[in-house]
């Protein structure tokens, strides 16, 4: 398949399309720069927002694969409700296209404050401006393609724990601390319970969930566990054999965050088990 992944040259970005190429899939990457995607892919820097055509312009792929977004761990940034309507525009411009399947980037965070297991239903009142933003862009998305008739998967995100130190994550800072030989990281009490992916099965379950159009609709990309964020961070730390230690009690835990969640499986799982690669 001839897959187009917006946001490519991000952090999910890069490995979803390492996944997809391992796979056998084409891949046309696109992101304000490309530099650290892989070679193998077809690269093509620029402005998404600003193509009337991207369909055309992208070479007619079977999948759109749209994972960009910006300021993801700013909760608060006026970016994502500036942005929401861009997004907006631009998955509307594939709607009513040949492209056989849209799937969209989601968040945990469109569901709001929520104790127990997400699943698809689940009632969702975001509490930030990201999360409104995302909630709004999943509705407007699900709305677009039941009128044409068009397959979607929102692929809902959660915590992702992987040692680069490129990303946002609070893996990635506490790999940059490591790297640059601090010997203390500042943290929280650390006592909510969150839903941990390794980067690298969240890639998979991705590539895996964009190639097929038997499960639809909300897919939680998720572990379906839910660990508390100390014991998560101090197992990376031991795991990685780093020195640094965390330092508790220095920030607050964020008050519109859940004392647990985590997802349900049973959408990924049937996906794994059951849809051709």
């Amino acid at each position: 398949m001839k897959v187009l992944i917006t946001g490519a040259n991000g952090y999910l970005g890069q490995g979803v399309v390492k996944q997809l190429l391992d796979q056998g899939h084409t891949v046309i990457a696109t992101d304000f720069s490309t530099e650290h995607v892989d070679i193998r892919a077809e690269r093509i820097p620029g402005d998404l927002f600003s193509i009337d055509n991207p369909y055309e312009y992208y070479g007619k792929p079977d999948v759109l694969v749209h994972l960009a977004w910006r300021d993801g761990f700013v909760h608060f940034s006026d970016a994502h409700v500036e942005d929401m309507p861009k997004h907006y525009d631009f998955i509307k411009k594939f709607v009513n296209t040949d492209i056989s399947l849209i799937s969209v980037m989601g968040s945990m965070h469109e569901v709001g404050f929520y104790e127990g297991c997400i699943r698809e239903d689940t009632p969702c009142n975001p509490v930030t401006p990201y999360g409104i933003s995302k909630n709004a862009l999943r509705l407007l998305t699900e709305m677009l393609c039941k009128q044409s008739n068009k397959p979607f998967v929102w692929l809902r995100g959660y915590y992702i724990v992987g040692n680069n130190s490129r990303g946002s994550s609070i893996f990635a800072k506490i790999v940059a601390a490591e790297e640059a030989g601090e010997s203390e990281f500042p943290f929280t009490k650390g006592q909510n319970q969150f839903d941990f992916l390794n980067y690298e099965d969240f890639c998979y379950y991705v590539s895996r969930a964009v190639c097929q159009t038997q499960v639809q609709g909300v897919v939680e990309i998720c572990s379906g566990q839910p660990e508390k964020l100390a014991d998560r961070v101090e197992r990376f730390i031991r795991d990685n054999k780093y020195k640094v230690r965390l330092k508790y009690g220095v920030y607050p835990d964020r008050v519109y965050e859940s004392k647990a969640v985590w997802g349900d499986r049973t959408k990924i799982d049937y996906i794994l088990e059951n849809c051709n690669r």
